[in-house]
Order: C-alpha cells, then structure tokens, then sequence
C-alpha cells in the first residue's frame, strides 16, 4: 500500500516534525509513506481567497493519479473511531486499492475542485485544529490504523 499526505504550507515548529519523523519512521513496515509539501498561495487580498484555492487545487491534483484513493481532511467530513479508520483501511487493501492520498488543505480550506475529487471526506473532531498539528495526528492515526489492523499491541 502506498500512501501519501498532500500538505499545504511547511511545519516550522520543531516538536511536530520531530512527532511525525517517529511515526513516518514507524509506518516504514507497514507501507509506503510519503508526505508532499505543498506551498500555500499567498493571499493578499480576502475577495481573492477562492482564486486561491483553486490555485491550491491544482497544484494538489497534480499529484493525484485517476486510480488513486484520495481523503480530504474536512470540518464537515466523517467522523470515524480508530478502529472505523482502521477498518477503513484494511477494506481499501482488500478492494485493491494501490495509493490512498490524504490531503490537509491550508488554513482556508480546501477548493471544491478537490473536494469534488475526493473519494471520501474525513473530520477528525467538530473542534478546529491547526493544519500543522492535523498533519502530526493524521498520521499517528495512520499508524494506529496499522497496528489495529495488524492486532498488535498500541492501540489500547
């Protein structure tokens, strides 16, 4: 299984590299990971904001090959436990699906272009939380997701 997270903007603070370092570095056994960093478009003026998201939004598909499984992390997306997004996983491997992307949009969202696109819309809470800090539990998840479906020991 292949599976990437399409980003938008660059992690500055240190201790949520240094958390997705050691969870990448664990997925290693479990699958193919990568994370695309991808740089937001500069807004300056607010009446242009979904000019640049569309923007966003291509540089994002550009990446997005037409098999592959793409989630869109969304406020108004599904709510899934641990084991639901395990479970999740383990029934698009069993569907054949080859490359899941996630992708975390900038901190203005996401353009319906790819919103469109998306295969499936994930919400990790009805609260807001910093795209950096989606970006460390997202993956985390991704990992737990591996070892529930594993059965091994971490999750509880």
């Amino acid at each position: 299984m292949n599976i990437k997270v399409i980003a938008l903007g660059k992690l500055k603070e240190k201790f949520l590299k240094e958390g997705i370092d050691e969870f990448q570095k664990r997925l290693t056994p479990y699958a193919s990971f990568e994370i695309i960093e991808l740089t937001p478009v500069e807004i300056k003026d607010e009446n242009l904001v979904q000019k640049a998201l569309d923007e966003e939004a291509q540089k994002i598909l550009s990446y997005v090959k037409p098999q592959s499984y793409v989630i869109t992390l969304e406020i108004n997306g599904k709510m899934l436990s641990s084991e639901e997004f395990a479970k999740k996983i383990n029934d698009l491997t069993f569907d054949g699906v080859g490359e899941i992307i996630f992708v975390i949009g900038s901190s203005c969202g996401l353009s319906p272009i790819v919103s469109n696109r998306a295969n499936f819309k994930l919400s990790f809470s009805k609260m807001t939380f910093l795209h950096q800090f989606a970006r460390l539990i997202l993956v985390e998840q991704i990992y737990r997701a591996f070892k529930i479906i594993k059965g091994e020991t971490y999750h509880k």
